[in-house]
């Protein structure tokens, strides 16, 4: 087993590769704008430090969001691309997920249930809740940083930046703030050597995007 996994649903620019033990390589860069810039390379970069090649990947695994539109369509458009390129099995796994499985895994003491939650922009944050590292007993939801889950801790960077909100002491110290490669693989390999079912990348969209098609122009009267 070689897993290739990144994500690209949160200003981490992430990539990995793990062959089912550990993580052989991570690559990480805190960019919110340059997702599509960075990401290839990040890819280029895990490979070559764990001395592999793209031929020997047998599965690709992107984060599902959910997240930005853009940036969560770079990783899963290229998901899709390399694993066709290599004739390997393209899958995706909740970005909140391997945010919950970093934190709970770094921090056994951490309690549950816990919330992870990324940004969500407009003063909003993602976040779904977890009975362990592994299970995820609801969400992902986008909600305001105030409407979570009272007295929970929390992980993530959605809750970090509104810590004044909902309480600094609630937020786990030490816990990661964004959904790292290195626990997305090793979450992914655990799934995939379980024999577990994986989700094709598709993404996890809680918004519409904002972009939309223009509608008919109106009509002007003298």
């Amino acid at each position: 087993m070689l897993v290739l996994a990144f994500d690209t649903a949160t200003p981490a620019v992430t990539a990995a590769l793990h062959d089912g033990e550990r993580v052989l390589a991570e690559s990480t860069t805190i960019d919110a704008r340059r997702h599509g810039e960075l990401l290839v390379p990040q890819v280029e970069a895990v490979v070559r430090d764990a001395g592999a090649s793209l031929r020997e990947v047998t599965a690709v695994v992107a984060g599902a969001g959910p997240g930005p539109y853009t940036g969560l369509r770079v990783g899963l458009m290229t998901a899709q691309a390399l694993a066709t390129t290599l004739g390997v099995p393209a899958y995706s796994v909740c970005t909140l997920d391997a945010l919950a499985y970093a934190a709970a895994t770094a921090n056994p003491d951490l309690g549950t249930p816990f919330v992870a939650a990324t940004d969500a922009r407009r003063k909003e944050v993602f976040w779904a809740r977890y009975s362990d590292a592994r299970t995820r007993d609801e969400g992902p939801f986008v909600a305001k940083p105030q409407d979570l889950p009272a007295d929970l801790p929390l992980v993530g960077a959605g809750a970090r930046m509104y810590a004044e909100v909902v309480g600094e002491a609630r937020i786990v110290p030490g816990a990661p703030e964004y959904p790292y490669a290195g626990a997305l693989a090793a979450l992914a390999a655990e799934r995939l050597a379980a024999g577990a079912g994986l989700e094709p990348p598709r993404p996890i969209y809680l918004r519409r995007p904002d972009a939309r098609e223009p509608g008919a122009p109106k009509k002007v009267t003298a």
